[in-house]
């Protein structure tokens, strides 16, 4: 049984976590066959713009780890897991395809740190999320505890991450947690909306603001000015030109 589902939207697909059984909890299987799929998305054609990600049902995005599969891990192939856990979501974050995580039901633990490395969060209205590892004597372990800071500020950070606490839909939207509140149609809108612009230029402006985040403000603007000039020897940007004269929609090709 494939453990993604794969559904094509044009130059955009949605792929369902295909575990409902186990609240789509993250196990070997699952992480292998994401990391084949993201490495296929990632490739220079750019025939895949965007990817929409959630959860089989209506109950979970993703639970997180796997408890079960893990209690049955020897102590020393944990960390060997956990590295390529992070890895994989490294992945997400580097590649030049926009991923929405569509949070259409609970995401905790490793369900919310796989969404914290995805570019955007829509969130169903009864969704929740929460780095809750620390109730079970752990602490976030595949990026959360960097990745959280970065997004809502260290203050808020520390106060989920060492609570614990959930965190409501209305509320991750008011705290920058997720973009929005909405159905997975608007996720999909959202994904048919970047997909209509020039695919380079997006994925350099994705680059340059993840990149940028980390770097001192000179140092940011020159990144910035680098994923610049790189559009403009594209036939896309000739494009965006001509179609602005000649009042028609572009027709973006990635190159």
């Amino acid at each position: 049984m494939s453990e993604i589902i794969i559904e094509a939207r044009g130059h955009f697909e949605v792929w369902t976590i295909n575990g409902e059984a186990r609240r789509n909890a993250l196990s070997v299987a699952f992480m292998k066959e994401l990391d084949e799929n993201v490495r296929r998305v990632s490739g220079r054609e750019r025939a895949v713009r965007a990817v929409v990600l959630r959860g089989a049902g209506d109950k979970a995005f993703c639970a997180g780890a796997d408890l079960k599969e893990r209690a049955k891990m020897k102590p020393e192939d944990v960390p060997h897991f956990l590295a390529e856990v992070r890895r994989i979501f490294r992945s997400i974050e580097q590649s030049d395809t926009v991923f929405i995580a569509y949070l259409n039901g609970v995401a905790f633990g490793g369900g919310t740190e796989l969404s914290l490395c995805c570019d955007l969060r829509v969130i169903a209205p009864e969704a929740q999320m929460g780095l809750t590892e620390v109730k079970l004597g752990i602490i976030p372990g595949a990026g959360g505890t960097q990745r959280l800071p970065r997004l809502v500020g260290r203050g808020v950070a520390k106060e989920l991450i060492l609570t614990g606490r959930r965190v409501g839909a209305e509320e991750a939207v008011r705290l920058g947690l997720a973009a929005r509140v909405g159905t997975q149609p608007d996720a999909e809108a959202l994904a048919q909306t970047i997909c209509e612009n020039a695919p380079i230029a997006v994925a350099l402006a994705k680059h340059a603001i993840d990149e940028g985040a980390h770097l001192e403000l000179d140092a940011a603007l020159a990144f910035e000015q680098e994923q610049y000039k790189v559009t403009l020897d594209t036939e896309d940007r000739w494009e965006g030109l001509a179609a602005f004269v000649e009042k028609r929609a572009p027709v973006y090709k990635g190159r």
